[in-house]
């Protein structure tokens, strides 16, 4: 299947994350990029790539200028606060979002550089407090919503922004509708962010994985005081993610970059036995004794394969009420799949064999509701390997209507589904058959 590995061994952000997956494309794709972002309206937004290099190794840096500037920010070994408390190690994120409240300065609205990322009180290059407009998560949303591209694309990159707005609403203790965005530094956000988004659709890998994520170490000083790497954010966006520190001092992991890898990134782990077909560099500006760069690995993996455990038993005692009843609690108890068979028992019997699907670590509680809800004695166990599709469930919104669309991809092959359920209440509220629904809505699959 179509494979994206991100090796994060200095940390991620967006904008190099962003540069690594570009030099994936083919050069007709990266001026089709390009020219999309350029495209978009965004308020004095100019996407543009350069290269650079890194202990010698040359990959590209992706830079946002915004109203002609692409801002640049100081480390904090030079005494300049960041309201995010970012060391700026990589390229030139500035999300972030912050509570602000009047008269304050923007906490937590922007984002390190791995390179280059932000300033946070934004005291140069933009006009001073004349730039300093707060835009909050529901403008954030009425503006990509608005753009022109692909509904997958702007619903990805909503999500994302979510993500962000949700951690910054946890480390200030407000709610998510106090949490604002500097002016400049969400452009440049958004730009990363619908950039990232936007080339991952045109790759549309079956899976994406990733290494742990390096996060740095030491203190970064912000308007607050004196803040742990990895922020209060990003630690809040990596949990559950494997992630590490190590010698490097600085912040590499920024939110933006953990937001990405959280939304899109399905398992963390070694790099997967891949024929590579590309690889590319996002490079971040700051320099380091290693290279300081996210590398996206582009290539062929082995369909995906797990284990599962199949339980069953022979029944010719109970009622179809009762067996579909047993079904049900073992479906509600979190079986992967129930189903009844029909067969010939002892003494010329007809019976039913019912059947459960679930993962290896369930099989012994599910063999107790197995054992509760039917009349058998005993639950017979077989382990069994799977090939599967990687699948994902979405919700997609179609004007008043709200749907989940279940994908499936590997194997050569592509699936999607829009759920029953969501269907059927659709059909019910509207007065439509489920045939009229699904013509309706099923463009939302062709997205």
């Amino acid at each position: 299947m179509k494979t994206l590995y991100l090796e994060c061994n200095m940390g991620a952000a967006g904008d190099m994350l962003t540069a690594a997956l570009w030099e994936l494309l083919d050069e007709t794709r990266r001026e089709e990029f390009l020219n999309t972002m350029n495209g978009l309206g965004l308020p004095g937004v100019e996407v543009r790539t350069e290269k650079a290099a890194q202990c010698g190794i040359w990959g590209t840096h992706m830079q946002v200028k915004v109203h002609g500037e692409e801002e640049e920010s100081l480390d904090v070994n030079q005494e300049h606060i960041h309201e995010h408390g970012h060391e700026h190690a990589h390229g030139h994120e500035h999300t972030h979002c912050g509570e602000v409240h009047p008269g304050h300065t923007h906490d937590h609205v922007q984002e390190p550089v791995h390179g280059q990322e932000h300033s946070h009180e934004h005291p140069h290059g933009h006009g001073g407090e004349g730039h300093h407009h707060h835009t909050g998560m529901a403008e954030i949303e009425a503006q990509i919503g608005a753009l022109t591209l692909p509904q997958a694309v702007r619903q990805n990159a909503l999500a994302v922004f979510r993500l962000l707005a949700q951690a910054e609403s946890h480390a200030h203790d407000r709610p998510v509708e106090q949490i604002h965005f500097h002016e400049v530094g969400t452009m440049d956000a958004v730009a990363d962010v619908v950039g990232a988004c936007l080339l991952l659709h045109m790759l549309a890998p079956d899976e994406i994985l990733a290494s742990p994520v390096h996060v740095g170490c030491g203190q970064v000083r912000c308007a607050h005081g004196i803040l742990p790497v990895p922020a209060p954010a990003t630690a809040y966006l990596l949990q559950g993610v494997p992630a590490y520190g190590g010698s490097v001092q600085g912040e590499l992991c920024t939110p933006t970059g953990a937001a990405l890898l959280r939304h899109f990134v399905k398992h963390f782990g070694p790099m997967p036995v891949m024929a590579a077909r590309a690889i590319g560099y996002g490079m971040g500006k700051k320099e380091f004794a290693q290279a300081n760069c996210v590398r996206a690995f582009w290539g062929e993996t082995a369909d995906r394969q797990d284990e599962a455990a199949q339980l069953s038993c022979n029944l010719d005692d109970m009622t179809g009420e009762d067996i579909a009843f047993a079904a049900e609690q073992l479906l509600t108890a979190g079986a992967l799949d129930v189903w009844t068979q029909a067969i010939g028992m002892k003494k010329g019997r007809p019976g039913v064999m019912l059947c459960c699907l679930c993962r290896p670590e369930d099989a012994a509680r599910l063999g107790e509701v197995m054992l509760r809800h039917t009349a058998t004695l005993g639950v017979r166990k077989t382990l069994c390997t799977r090939q599967v599709l990687e699948r994902e469930s979405r919700v997609l919104q179609a004007g008043e209507d709200t749907v989940r669309v279940k994908t499936a991809a590997g194997a050569g092959a592509r699936k999607a589904k829009l759920e029953y359920e969501d269907l059927a209440a659709i059909a019910r509220r509207r007065g439509e058959t489920l045939a009229q629904v699904r013509r309706r809505l099923a463009p939302l699959l062709e997205e």
